[in-house]
């Protein structure tokens, strides 16, 4: 769900997440400990917000559907409770409200723990007992998750990742072993979910969310999904979750006109509807809308042991002309486009969440050149830790789909990235957003006859890890997948049988082992002196790419060589910070990964002749379509089990 880009550019530094602004004591942000179904011995008592409401019931599987009156809470807050005896864990129900009109309307609850199975749309009492054993990665997470550390996320769909072999989709707990066993053979450090929280339409992928504190019944019950986050956890791999706090579906029985009026959203549809989205638009003016929203963020994170949320769609939410035409929207009180309220939001819920969890993450998806997405609040920034790059991601997919011949005049979109990688922290996002709706998977986005666009892959893969900036991959992408993504289907696991697919797999597991333990690849992602181009001397340099990142002082460097076209660049002079031995840590034309086998034996030797303002430069052989990496001392790069992954 991502709209048109525009290049970051303002400077916008992060620094500590305990250092930023402490939440605003007025507001409740934990809504989930009072609001909705809880049980209370041999009854559960009811809490739902309806200020405009003539009455409301509790009807049920506990009271054959008749409507139980609540009673209004005198106090001016809109809420109404009571306390139905024989309603236990388990049961189904729902709100039965008059509107403020004076017409009845069955609502699901809005902070239901679960939710019936889709179509059904009944909430469900649940409780939330877990017997967690994730207290080693919970306790270790501050460390794990610093932002000098590496972090290489593995995007997942649940309901498409795997399935089984009639159709059937899998559970969570079936997914748990599954996943973590491949991320584990592939290096990811992360995997981000895509929305997991309850939506009627699965063709929405989760992003059409109805039932906000529940996940989808779909996979399991909330303890399954407990299972599958412990269970990555166990195996030393975050979870982050796709949260969409920027607008929902008009579904009936949901949040839209919840008690008669416009209650979540604005009455304006030039506020309150999203043309693009055909959705509604939260009224972010209103606290309780705001506390409902940043209850649900600290919801996932302290119930469901989550490592942090990336947050859907940012940039619709900052702007009030977005995807408008003039005469659609309305100004804000300066009449200016930025919606000052979504502003306020946003720093609530950053602040709110690194008050309470200091060691997640919260990840914008935003792609605009707003300043300071990832500058603290008290900077004056929105207060989020990370920012998709979606200038990277464009520039890059674009210089990749265009034929290898015309490459030489279009190298400024390949580098334009480098002018403002540390204006925010970037996260480097190739995600389902961009393999779908007839874009192409990946593989097929690359140039070229058959071994050209694996080749391509493999080449793209290495700048991208290379490349300053955590890393995003969505699912299908580490082995090649030929087709786009589909939700209702699986991936091609089949395609793991054929050697080309296979060396993609190998050649991303060894990118990941090598991005973990090399600390030049990974301790400076968001600082200048991580990064500076290299000079090389070579016939058409502007489709060679050569940089070198550094670590701490002390660490090993490490340089990346890129070559963007199908001819292999022979007696390649490039420029070095020092002479001595360069070791080719990894070349993507290693038949290993189904390249061609050209590479320099393992080593190149640096001599004193500076170039282009190095003191040093070496010759050396950089092969067709392919990305190398040399470091400046031998480094151990084995995946977990011991099994060597540096090939050459």
């Amino acid at each position: 769900m991502t709209p048109a880009p525009m290049q970051p550019t303002a400077d916008a530094k992060h620094v500590a997440p305990a250092t930023r602004q402490v939440p605003r004591p007025s507001h409740h942000f934990r809504q989930f400990d009072v609001m909705g179904a809880h049980v209370d011995g041999e009854a559960t008592r009811f809490t739902v917000w309806a200020p405009n409401a003539r009455s409301v019931c509790v009807a049920g599987s506990f009271n054959d559907w008749h409507g139980e009156p609540l009673q209004r809470i005198e106090d001016g807050s809109g809420l109404w409770h009571g306390r139905v005896e024989g309603a236990r864990a388990g049961d189904f129900y729902k709100y039965r409200i008059q509107g403020a009109h004076g017409h009845w309307m069955d609502k699901a609850d809005p902070y239901a723990f679960r939710c019936e199975h889709p179509p059904g749309t009944a909430s469900q009492i649940w409780e939330l007992d877990h017997a967690w054993g994730d207290r080693e990665w919970m306790a270790r997470r501050g460390e794990r998750q610093a932002h000098t550390q590496p972090m290489s996320t593995y995007e997942v769909h649940l309901g498409s990742w795997q399935r089984e072999e009639d159709g059937r989709m899998l559970n969570y707990r079936d997914i748990a072993v599954r996943l973590a066993s491949h991320c584990r053979t592939m290096g990811f450090t992360h995997v981000e979910l895509m929305p997991v929280a309850e939506h009627p339409f699965y063709g929405s992928w989760g992003y059409q969310t109805t039932g906000y504190f529940a996940p989808t019944s779909r996979y399991g019950t909330p303890q399954d999904l407990m299972v599958l986050v412990d269970t990555l956890h166990q195996h030393g791999i975050g979870v982050i979750l796709d949260w969409v706090g920027s607008h929902f579906p008009s579904d009936p029985h949901a949040l839209a006109q919840f008690d008669g009026t416009a209650l979540y959203e604005h009455a304006d549809p030039r506020l309150g509807f999203h043309p693009q989205w055909n959705s509604l638009i939260f009224n972010y003016g209103r606290y309780e809308v705001r506390d409902f929203l940043i209850s649900n963020a600290l919801f996932w994170l302290e119930k469901y042991h989550f490592d942090g949320l990336r947050v859907d769609a940012v940039a619709s939410m900052l702007y009030l002309d977005f995807a408008r035409e003039p005469g659609q929207w309305l100004p804000n009180q300066y009449g200016g486009n930025q919606n000052l309220e979504a502003v306020r939001f946003l720093q609530d819920l950053n602040s709110a969440v690194y008050a309470q969890f200091p060691d997640v993450h919260m990840i914008a998806e935003e792609s605009t050149a707003w300043a300071g997405v990832s500058r603290p609040v008290h900077h004056g920034g929105l207060g989020f830790g990370m920012k998709w790059n979606m200038g990277w991601m464009n520039d890059t997919l674009r210089y990749v789909e265009r034929p290898h011949f015309y490459r030489r005049w279009h190298g400024d979109d390949i580098r334009f990235s480098s002018v403002y990688a540390f204006n925010e922290n970037f996260v480097l996002p190739l995600s389902h957003d961009e393999v779908v709706y007839g874009k192409g998977s990946l593989l097929c986005k690359q140039a070229g006859d058959e071994w050209q666009r694996f080749a391509g892959l493999r080449a793209l893969y290495g700048y991208m890890w290379a490349h300053p900036g955590k890393k995003l991959l969505f699912m299908g992408g580490e082995f090649g997948q030929y087709q786009e993504w589909h939700h209702e289907r699986t991936l091609d696991w089949h395609l793991w049988a054929r050697p080309l697919h296979a060396g993609v797999a190998r050649w991303v597991a060894d990118l990941n082992a090598a991005y973990r333990r090399v600390p030049a690849l990974h301790v400076n992602d968001f600082e200048h002196e991580g990064f500076q181009w290299l000079p090389v001397d070579a016939h058409e340099p502007q489709t060679v790419l050569a940089f070198v990142r550094r670590g701490a002082p002390g660490d090993a460097l490490a340089v990346a060589l890129v070559n963007m076209t199908p001819e292999p660049r022979h007696a390649l002079r490039l420029g070095l910070p020092h002479a001595g031995t360069w070791h080719e840590l990894l070349n993507s034309d290693a038949p290993f990964y189904g390249g061609s086998g050209m590479g320099n034996l393992g080593r190149v030797h640096a001599d004193d002749a500076p170039l282009g303002g190095m003191p040093a430069s070496a010759t050396l052989t950089l092969p067709p379509l392919a990305a190398l990496v040399l470091v400046d001392r031998p480094v151990d790069a084995t995946i977990p089990g011991g099994e060597p992954h540096a090939r050459t």
